[in-house]
């Protein structure tokens, strides 16, 4: 029986393994006609520490790469799949490899990078200025008014009396005002109270104008966030994560069945904006898309990937017991960092 068992286990380990992947750069893709990707890299690293021998199977859909898992035609996957409740009680996953989360990408001309010059040039902000010197001119004025006979500094003509009044009332505000030339009559005293109270208002509609100008200006496209894709067309990949959140939220979409027609469709300007795995979508903006588009805001529904197995395959424990000594002793994180630049 045992010798039975040994052939057994020979048997498994000197077959060729089929994993079955996706073009889906930069986990699974085609360099100098090499197969290369983060998740390609992972698997080769895995079959060296496992003696396995594999061939790489590059099917033309996701969906085509799960269902040759799911019917036992392929012994694994390796792409960014992610782990999800309804994939599980089909198939069986590793250990998480990847976390990650989906992301949005408009074109590159529908985002103009923030301008403090035509965020200081906007309406509502020379507005708050206007009302900041109307304050300071006005109130410099009445206390010249107050003060003309009491206070040597205020002692002086209408016509000659505007600008020291202006500049008094400036330094009173930013300054605390001058020593030797506090207000001396009981009227000017109690309107430097009054000035100084004012000015505080004054200073904290001009901060909060100057604020909401240069956001008002950081924000210029017409999807900003995941709730300006209402009414705009969306497009995704067909039966992916991203396509079940757009339609828990009610959202439109284009589907397409491959990576390649999704980004076709953008550059044409087919849609306007993609919804799409987080990674793959900076990747392509950073290595081939950046004249088309752009990512914004910050990666949302966040979800791990994991290499795929049949159900019940004799393969997913020691994949996971493996996993776990490439990521103790390095050579996970120097795969990752050769494809993302920093380790997790």
């Amino acid at each position: 029986m045992s010798i039975v068992l040994i052939l057994w286990a020979q048997a498994i380990t000197a077959q060729t393994l089929t994993v079955n992947t996706v073009t889906r750069p930069p986990f699974s893709m085609v360099e100098n006609g090499e197969d290369t990707g983060f998740s390609i890299e992972l698997v080769d690293a895995l079959a060296e520490r496992l003696g396995w021998t594999y061939q790489i199977n590059r099917t033309n859909t996701f969906g085509e790469m799960l269902e040759g898992v799911r019917s036992g035609e392929a012994d694994m996957a390796a792409a960014n799949i992610s782990i999800t409740a309804s994939r599980e009680t089909e198939m069986d996953f590793s250990q998480p490899v990847f976390e990650s989360g989906l992301q949005i990408m408009v074109h590159a001309e529908d985002v103009r990078p923030p301008s403090l010059l035509r965020a200081m040039l906007s309406w509502d902000l020379a507005a708050a200025v206007g009302l900041a010197f109307l304050v300071l001119f006005g109130g410099g004025m009445l206390m010249w008014v107050f003060e003309r006979r009491a206070q040597p500094y205020f002692d002086r003509p209408l016509n000659e009396a505007w600008f020291p009044s202006f500049w008094w009332a400036l330094n009173l505000v930013v300054n605390g005002g001058f020593e030797e030339r506090v207000p001396r009559t009981p009227i000017g005293r109690m309107f430097g109270v009054l000035l100084v109270i004012s000015s505080l208002f004054v200073v904290s509609v001009f901060v909060a104008k100057i604020t909401t100008a240069m956001t008002v200006e950081a924000i210029t496209g017409k999807v900003n966030s995941v709730n300006d894709l209402y009414g705009q067309r969306v497009g995704t990949i067909t039966g992916s994560t991203a396509a079940g959140f757009l339609q828990r939220r009610d959202i439109d979409y284009y589907d397409f069945t491959g990576l390649s027609e999704l980004i076709e469709a953008f550059e044409v300007r087919d849609i306007d904006a993609v919804v799409f795995d987080a990674p793959v979508l900076n990747y392509y903006v950073n290595h081939q898309g950046e004249a088309h588009g752009r990512t914004i805001g910050a990666s949302f529904l966040r979800e791990n990937y994991g290499l795929l197995f049949p159900q019940g395959s004799p393969h997913t424990e020691e994949v996971n017991r493996v996993l776990l000594a490439l990521q103790e002793d390095g050579t996970y994180d120097q795969i990752y960092k050769r494809w993302f630049g920093n380790t997790k």
